[in-house]
């Protein structure tokens, strides 16, 4: 357990809001061992409020933190698979426009992806995010032109989905090099799997 003092207010915060702050908290600190093959970070420390050792385990709190992962597929999800790493919008409005519009489709697809894993008794991290987006193409014009036996449809629709399972491909690791030429990683110039074992 350590505490930590408030520190001096930055320029950018007004005073009320500095003034809300506690002047010390109690955090506890766990270092964490990662053993994990591909990472480059063998041990970490992680800050959190959760003080009680009997309730709340390191190793739980490790895994919480690991899982974080998830956001950054997420993100590459809306890029790649839904098509948002080049806007095309050509003014400020139309961008913000085009970007609201590309999350509002991530949410109907994890939503979807949500109901099917609710009904068919799994996780929706399960089910895969490209195969839902596909299934959800192929269903799209039946549900909107048949809408007398909707329910019926979209009991099929999530079968469906519930079918493309995410394959068992614990802590993956991948080369951060790519082949286009506007990324800023370098240039993958030998084959993959030359490139993930030099990363073993």
């Amino acid at each position: 357990m350590v505490t930590w003092q408030r520190p001096d207010r930055p320029d950018w915060m007004d005073e009320a809001s500095y003034a809300a702050l506690p002047k010390q908290i109690t955090v506890r600190e766990l270092r964490v061992t990662i053993a994990t093959r591909g990472c480059r970070v063998r041990e970490l420390i992680l800050a959190t409020t959760l003080l009680e050792p009997t309730d709340y385990a390191k190793d739980e709190i490790a895994d919480l933190y690991h899982k974080r992962w998830h956001v950054e597929l997420d993100l590459r999800s809306i890029k790649s698979f839904l098509g948002m790493e080049f806007l095309r919008a050509q003014s400020p409005a139309m961008a913000r426009k085009e970007l609201w519009m590309h999350l509002l489709a991530y949410n109907v697809v994890r939503k979807v992806q949500a109901q099917a894993a609710v009904l068919h008794e799994t996780s929706p991290r399960q089910l895969s995010f490209a195969a839902t987006l596909q299934t959800l193409h192929a269903f799209r014009w039946v549900l909107l032109l048949v809408p007398a036996n909707r329910l019926m449809l979209l009991g099929c629709l999530f079968a469906a989905v519930a079918q493309h399972p995410v394959g068992q491909r614990p802590d993956r690791w991948e080369p951060r090099k790519i082949k286009r030429r506007w990324k800023t990683y370098g240039l993958m110039k030998k084959p993959r799997a030359e490139e993930r074992a030099a990363l073993a």
